[in-house]
């Protein structure tokens, strides 16, 4: 099992990363980032970004779909965010963030190093 500061150490090793963070999904806040800067601002992107983990989760439950959620991908023109659900019991209510540069970005080895990041997170 890997500690948080761990994973999100690991989480930014993954090739095009910019920034990384382990979310609580019902208050928004971040319980640690990694990476970010002047043009990502890795706390409000977490919290922002926690608004479209709970709009597929409502429109999920309105549509009567009882399907845990393995990843959810927006795609900008030079970026690529990926927020992932932490299912094991220690991490329930958190998702993993993950911002990506496109150009240079392997998204589906991203999404593959999310989940083994994910699998092995220890809160």
């Amino acid at each position: 099992m890997a500690e948080m500061d761990v994973a999100l150490k690991d989480a930014l090793q993954v090739s095009g990363a910019l920034a990384a963070a382990v979310v609580d999904q019902t208050s928004g806040m971040a319980l640690g980032t990694v990476g970010g800067g002047k043009d990502l601002d890795v706390t409000v992107a977490a919290a922002a970004n926690t608004e479209v983990l709970r709009a597929k989760l409502r429109t999920m439950d309105m549509l009567g779909i009882r399907e845990r959620i393995e990843d959810i991908l927006v795609t900008l023109d030079s970026q690529y965010h990926l927020l992932r659900p932490v299912t094991g019991r220690n991490g329930q209510g958190l998702f993993i963030y993950l911002a990506l540069r496109r150009e240079g970005a392997n998204l589906a080895m991203a999404r593959h190093r999310l989940r083994l990041i994910e699998q092995a997170l220890e809160v």
